[in-house]
């Protein structure tokens, strides 16, 4: 599929490398060298997918993520050299849609890329365009989220899981089966990575209480979205 994906990498041989890999799945791509210019092209260009790298100058990878996802849900994968679990954990805090740790496949990261496309594009054609639970409405359509009519920013992987439990309310979910329907079988991805989106998710949608809590935990099995009109009270 063909998307404009943005690249923004300071090492001028990988940008290179990432383009001519990311160009010859047909994608049209655009690379920036520093991390004021990258928010800078995605606020004028509005990319399908940026491919972020964390250490920038001017303004570093993880600060242009937080600032970046508080204005869309493009889907952002980060580059970075740091490979510690608390590194990652803090990108998908941030907003991160993916991870990926240096020295990468150039294959495997045009792989993400096609599978970060994919579930984006499709998420918002299947099911009914509006799902609701209580005051919660989740509009797959638009790649919009309120909460008793404010709009919540969540990032891609977020409403990915949202409109997964928003499918069956009441039903609960596995991690197992949330990785497949969200992530694919293409990824390694571990369980907690499943509960840090969860816990964001709780996060935003609670908007500061913590009685208010639309995706609930089912012990042993996994998570749900809360059911009925009393949903986040």
């Amino acid at each position: 599929m063909s998307a404009r994906i943005l690249v923004a990498e300071d090492d001028v041989k990988q940008a290179r490398l990432i383009g001519i890999y990311l160009e010859r799945e047909g994608n049209e791509v655009q690379i920036v060298a520093d991390g004021r210019s990258a928010i800078d092209r995605a606020r004028s260009s509005r990319p399908d997918l940026i491919v972020l790298d964390v250490m920038m100058p001017n303004v570093d990878g993880l600060d242009v993520c937080r600032i970046l996802r508080a204005e869309s849900q493009v889907p952002i994968l980060l580059l970075t050299a740091r490979t510690t679990e608390e590194d990652m954990l803090l990108g998908l805090d941030l907003g991160a849609d993916d991870y990926m740790a240096k020295p990468y496949s150039p294959r495997e990261l045009t792989a993400r890329v096609r599978a970060l496309l994919r579930r984006s594009k499709a998420a918002g054609r299947t099911g009914p365009a509006v799902l609701t639970a209580g005051d919660l409405e989740i509009d797959t359509a638009r790649f919009e989220v309120r909460v008793a009519g404010v709009p919540v920013v969540l990032t891609g992987k977020e409403f990915a899981i949202l409109t997964v439990l928003a499918g069956e309310p009441g039903r609960a979910f596995t991690r197992a089966q949330i990785i497949d329907q969200v992530f694919g079988f293409d990824q390694n991805v571990l369980e907690r990575t499943v509960d840090a989106h969860v816990m964001n998710l709780r996060r935003k949608l609670g908007r500061g209480r913590a009685d208010r809590r639309y995706v609930e935990t089912v012990y042993g099995r996994g998570y749900r979205l809360a059911n009925g009109p009393g949903a986040g009270q």
